[in-house]
């Protein structure tokens, strides 16, 4: 698979200071954008169509689920063959594109998911504990090994986001997806990726979130 033929999907909440490098890159490597701004309220949508990048704001803030699936409806509509999904905080590094792309060719995986947890001296404790805790029950339930569920830095082949029909809005939805895929018998792979941390603060209410998880898991596993 080519640049050419996939887009890449960053769904972005201020992140003004960071959007417009990683365009800058993603542009050098001829790859077209689409940013889901959320209800940014700093320059985000501003830098991201300054840089090129297609841009769909929301008013309010509705969560990374929310702008993933509006991101799928629009890239749809288009002549990619994939999307390449990354974060707007430069936690994710442009030059590991490449290895995405190597691994669905290689092994013609439907999904690929970025796997950080080779080198994590850089990741905070509780999320590595959280991290392999959600993956090995994620793994359980999809029937897939995947090493790093919670990483958002995946490449998704369009015939997945075209069967699989998501319900919820949070950040619940990238495990929605990967579980429904499986149950859809599409092939799953992960690639080692770099670990990048920086000062950054995660947006993820460890309670409200966690219970979205929880419930979310449920619905799942009442549904096979």
């Amino acid at each position: 698979m080519t640049m050419g033929k996939i887009c890449v999907l960053i769904p972005s909440y201020n992140e003004a200071r960071t959007i417009g490098h990683i365009l800058r890159e993603l542009r050098k490597r001829n790859l077209a954008a689409y940013v889901i701004d959320d209800g940014s309220t700093d320059d985000t949508a501003l830098i991201a169509k300054l840089e090129g990048a297609v841009v769909v704001k929301h008013k309010k803030n509705k969560g990374k689920g929310a702008s993933l699936r509006e991101g799928f409806s629009h890239i749809l509509k288009k002549d990619f063959e994939a999307v390449l999904i990354m974060d707007g905080d430069n936690q994710h590094e442009i030059d590991d594109i490449n290895n995405f792309l190597k691994k669905m060719e290689e092994t013609n995986a439907d999904i690929v998911i970025g796997n950080r947890m080779l080198d994590t001296a850089s990741m905070p404790q509780a999320r590595i504990y959280t991290n392999k805790f959600m993956s090995s029950l994620i793994s359980r339930i999809s029937g897939r090994y995947i090493p790093d569920s919670q990483c958002g830095f995946r490449l998704i082949k369009k015939e997945v986001l075209q069967a699989v029909k998501l319900e919820s809005s949070k950040y619940e939805t990238e495990t929605e997806l990967v579980v429904k895929a499986a149950r859809k018998g599409f092939k799953i792979e992960s690639v080692p990726i770099k670990t990048v941390y920086q000062d950054e603060k995660s947006r993820i209410n460890p309670i409200v979130d966690t219970i979205r998880f929880i419930a979310l898991i449920v619905r799942l596993a009442l549904r096979r």
